[in-house]
């Protein structure tokens, strides 16, 4: 019985020919992140920026955003944010950070005197500044010393310009994920950080696959030029990572249409950061080992045609 497979055995597609694509469209990408980072930044969620957050379930069943804003912010308490939770009448209405515990009493009350009419109070979160403060360092130390401890394990797994590889695709992964949170205006909170973690794992997994035959095929091979070498070391793992990819998406789309509001913007960043590591690893990673000059024995490898295929690689 032949197993499914979901790329060819003996393919030489020639992924290499597309960087002159990727690399553009990437750098273009990473810009324009770091531009809205600076320009518009992220959606901080109650865990970060402090303040009272209320979750209402309409009574009648369907919820008006617009009233509620209007009632929230004539308060007096500064702008609140209002969003609909799916299409159940559920609304989350997040108060800005007052002074004081009697200033949090005060939003409550007022609250509950303008909604409890029209909707059940379901969840009610209260963060103070002290708290949000330290939940900001401990969040941003978190993830800058998983990341630097991801580097290094990168620069003394590989060669010196696989390690290079690997770091620019991990940090690649990192910056188009933060663009996600921007663009779609997820809220971050302690979540998301779990999710940029959870992505950096996976980017790793993806890189070291592959640069991981690169090196047997550098080893085993000495003389057929960069380009066949990397093409030859993408064809021969896409199996895998085709079927982890599809199997690790669909997973995840089903937590983004059937697992709920509480995990779904979790969700989404990890579907779109499955596609952002696999494409990083075919489409950047790897072929930045051009740019980088990959050296074998000591020599550099020539970097147009020169020699066939080795079929013996397969």
């Amino acid at each position: 019985m032949r197993l499914l497979r979901l790329w060819p055995d003996e393919s030489h597609f020639d992924f290499m020919r597309y960087r002159r694509f990727s690399f553009p469209l990437s750098a273009l990408l990473s810009v324009a992140t770091v531009v809205l980072f600076i320009t518009i930044g992220l959606n901080f969620g109650i865990d970060f920026k402090g303040g009272t957050l209320v979750e209402l379930q309409a009574k009648s069943g369907k919820a008006d955003v617009a009233a509620v804003r209007h009632t929230a912010n004539s308060f007096g308490f500064g702008e609140s944010e209002v969003q609909e939770l799916g299409g159940e009448g559920q609304i989350l209405v997040r108060f800005p950070l007052q002074a004081g515990e009697q200033g949090q009493t005060a939003v409550m009350n007022k609250a509950h005197a303008a909604f409890d009419a029209d909707y059940d109070f379901r969840r009610t979160e209260t963060v103070g500044p002290r708290v949000s403060g330290e939940l900001v360092q401990s969040g941003t130390l978190g993830v800058v010393l998983s990341v630097v401890a991801v580097l290094l394990y990168l620069w003394f797994r590989f060669e010196r310009e696989l390690a290079l590889g690997a770091i620019v695709g991990t940090l690649h992964d990192i910056v188009l994920t933060v663009g996600i949170f921007i663009i779609t205006r997820i809220e971050f909170n302690m979540t998301s950080i779990a999710a940029i973690l959870t992505i950096v794992g996976y980017s790793l997994n993806e890189t070291v696959v592959v640069f991981d035959r690169t090196r047997e095929l550098m080893r085993r091979y000495k003389t057929i030029p960069t380009v066949e070498l990397l093409n030859l070391s993408i064809n021969s793992t896409m199996s895998r990572t085709v079927m982890t990819s599809i199997s690790t998406a669909l997973s995840l789309l089903a937590l983004v249409l059937f697992g709920g509001e509480a995990i779904k913007g979790f969700a989404v960043v990890m579907l779109c950061g499955v596609v952002i590591c696999t494409y990083s690893a075919i489409f950047v990673s790897t072929p930045v080992l051009i740019y980088l000059g990959l050296m074998l024995s000591g020599v550099k490898r020539a970097q147009e045609g020169r020699g066939g295929l080795p079929q013996a690689a397969e």
